[in-house]
């Protein structure tokens, strides 16, 4: 993923049955999304594979990037454009060595500067940076501060994702720090007016950055 301004990339709750696909459609058609990852735990990859289906092909519809979560077997039976590692979830080397080079590989980072600069050296096409505010999605150990994607900014080209808590009340701060990408769950999927008015606030305040 490139960027020359902060872009959504959404993650799916854990729960993708029931009416989750048509939910993404929302989301996907109220306003600009850059990517889509497929987070579910404690499933086979069978039913893993029957899960994404619709969803990857609602992504392609929307020519949104479809990301898988932690699995690299599962990347690579999808053909997703991407997979997202976390720290005990491979090797990026490897993921690329099996997924080609034209797949997006992300590392989740936490609050470590010296895990980024890792990733990087490894090949990662992103680096994630969490959780910046608290979040009920998973349980949190690292809270960075927004400095962190100053930091990475100053020094490096490759894009950066801030995770965690993000809502469209405390977006702002991560944009203006410099995230190239907010990655947010719950603050679509369970805002109180729907996804779709979600991610329609989540692009005005994204469209009202300056250009990085």
């Amino acid at each position: 993923m490139t960027t020359t301004h902060c872009q959504l990339y959404l993650i799916s709750p854990l729960d993708v049955g029931g009416d989750f696909p048509a939910r993404l459609e929302e989301a996907l058609s109220a306003g600009p999304v850059a990517a889509f990852q497929f987070r579910v735990k404690d499933i086979d990859q069978h039913e893993a594979a029957r899960l994404a289906e619709p969803l990857q092909a609602i992504c392609a519809a929307h020519e949104v990037a479809f990301i898988v979560n932690d699995d690299v077997a599962l990347a690579k039976r999808l053909k997703a454009d991407g997979v997202h590692l976390g720290q005990g979830d491979g090797d990026p080397k490897e993921a690329r060595r099996l997924l080609g080079p034209d797949t997006q590989i992300g590392v989740t980072c936490h609050d470590s500067r010296h895990l980024a600069m890792e990733a990087g050296e490894a090949g990662a096409d992103y680096v994630a940076f969490g959780a910046f505010f608290p979040t009920t999605t998973k349980a949190v150990e690292h809270h960075p501060e927004p400095e962190i994607l100053t930091w990475w900014q100053g020094l490096f080209e490759l894009p950066c994702v801030a995770i965690g808590g993000i809502t469209t009340d405390n977006a702002k701060i991560l944009v203006e720090a410099g995230a190239d990408f907010l990655a947010v769950s719950g603050g679509v999927w369970a805002h109180p007016d729907g996804p779709a008015a979600a991610v329609r606030a989540f692009a005005d305040i994204l469209e009202n950055q300056p250009a990085g």
